[in-house]
């Protein structure tokens, strides 16, 4: 499984990886730069990456963790997302109703609507995953001039991480983000400061789809259900109403003379 070790201590905040992200996915660049001012954290349909203070002169690059056990693709109902088998998490806008899920699962919150659109759908960082299956580094990995980031096969940078951590005088705080986090992500951290800013937990260790998919499983038949009882609902209530349309008494009708009479008469 691929995945990308970020080294946040030599990041010096310059989104010319943002900017490569906008480019090589032809996004909005106007719009991207608008939703950067105006979002918590710069993320937007037209920005899938951007650069966070995540300390006095520290910044970090946020984007789709691609986690191991994604969240967002058990929520899924369609099958809009999937987790490609060597890593990054893709999403398919033929498959997407825009229903929203995905958004409310991710725990880093990182799935982004369009909401500028008359037809909206998800959008989100996809790891470059075609330029990956013909060998090449994503897009942001590429463009960066600091080599902050650094792409291969999620053991190799695991040793990687614990090597600079482990090293002599090397500054980095005793952690690896994203090696154990909600089951995992193919995006790892190493950083001399703390990285909450980013959206990390505190202490959850545990998958997330372990708690959405009983939930996601029973949503067809619960949508079924509630489809059923509006049904129902409207049966009986026009099934009232007509009975009490019979029943209610003729009312007289005026002759040209202006007398009333029956309506048999």
């Amino acid at each position: 499984m691929l995945g990308i070790l970020i080294d946040t201590t030599k990041c010096t905040g310059c989104e010319k990886c943002v900017m490569a992200c906008i480019n090589d996915h032809r996004l909005d660049s106007l719009k991207a730069e608008t939703d950067r001012a105006v979002t918590r954290d710069g993320l937007s349909a037209n920005r899938w990456a951007t650069i966070m203070k995540v300390d006095d002169g520290r910044f970090a690059r946020k984007s789709c963790m691609h986690c191991i056990e994604p969240s967002c693709v058990s929520a899924c109902l369609v099958g809009g997302i999937t987790k490609e088998p060597d890593g990054p998490v893709v999403y398919d806008p033929d498959k997407c109703i825009g229903c929203r899920y995905c958004m409310l699962a991710c725990p880093f919150h990182v799935p982004r609507y369009e909401w500028d659109r008359t037809v909206p759908f998800m959008r989100k960082c996809d790891m470059c995953f075609e330029k990956l299956k013909l060998g090449q580094p994503p897009a942001c990995v590429a463009a960066c001039p600091n080599q902050v980031m650094q792409v291969g096969k999620r053991e190799d940078l695991l040793k990687t991480a614990h090597r600079l951590i482990d090293g002599s005088n090397s500054g980095y705080l005793p952690h690896v983000w994203g090696e154990s986090e909600f089951g995992g992500t193919s995006v790892l951290y190493i950083s001399d400061v703390d990285l909450a800013a980013l959206g990390w937990p505190e202490t959850t260790l545990e998958p997330i789809p372990s708690l959405t998919e009983p939930l996601i499983s029973k949503t067809p038949f619960i949508g079924l259900g509630v489809a059923a009882s509006i049904l129902s609902i409207n049966w009986i209530i026009r099934r009232r109403e007509k009975l009490a349309g019979e029943q209610s008494p003729e009312k007289p009708v005026e002759n040209e003379s202006g007398e009333k009479r029956g309506r048999d008469e």
